[in-house]
């Protein structure tokens, strides 16, 4: 994370309401515009890839989490951020669709946190596409099916991002209609 990065401030419904720098913003818990991509295998099962965050993250380091996840920039739209962070941080690009949003506050030990509108994406992946790991942003990675991805978060809490089941909710809802 560099000093000069800048994220979408927003209202509760939403609306830009300026530019905070992104270190700042979680030191001052400001409401911010977020995403969460969550790629899916075209198999049977149906599998979602997570990621595990890389250790020098600056919150949340080596939890379990969704595919991908950011700010998107000035002028950027939300699509559009997921498509480039997917590149950077897994070497992926794929078609995503928006599911909708949710606000989360969630405090970390660290005394940062994470105030968000999070606008939750959704896409597939061929089986044989390669995925190509950033290790500055991603430890490992794994495919899950829900049912065992909700068994482990059930179980072990602790091991992934506080959003995560936030976001599957409206996963889920998707799924199912």
């Amino acid at each position: 994370m560099t000093a000069t990065e800048y994220i979408i401030l927003v209202d509760e419904q939403d609306r830009e309401t300026g530019l905070g720098e992104k270190l700042a913003v979680h030191e001052q818990n400001l409401l911010h515009r977020a995403f969460s991509v969550f790629l899916f295998r075209e198999n049977p099962r149906r599998e979602l890839l997570l990621q595990q965050r890389a250790l020098n993250k600056y919150h949340s380091p080596g939890l379990w989490t969704n595919t991908c996840c950011s700010h998107p920039r000035a002028g950027e739209s939300v699509i559009d951020a997921g498509v480039r962070r997917l590149k950077d941080e897994l070497g992926i690009s794929t078609p995503l669709k928006s599911l909708g949003w949710f606000h989360y506050n969630a405090h970390f030990s660290n005394g940062l946190s994470e105030n968000e509108i999070d606008h939750v994406l959704i896409g597939t992946l061929m089986v044989e596409t390669p995925i190509l790991p950033n290790p500055d942003e991603v430890h490992a990675y794994r495919w899950i099916t829900l049912e065992d991805l909700e068994q482990e978060l059930a179980a072990h809490p602790e091991q992934f991002t506080p959003w995560l089941e936030k976001a599957l909710v409206l996963v889920k809802h998707h799924l199912m209609s």
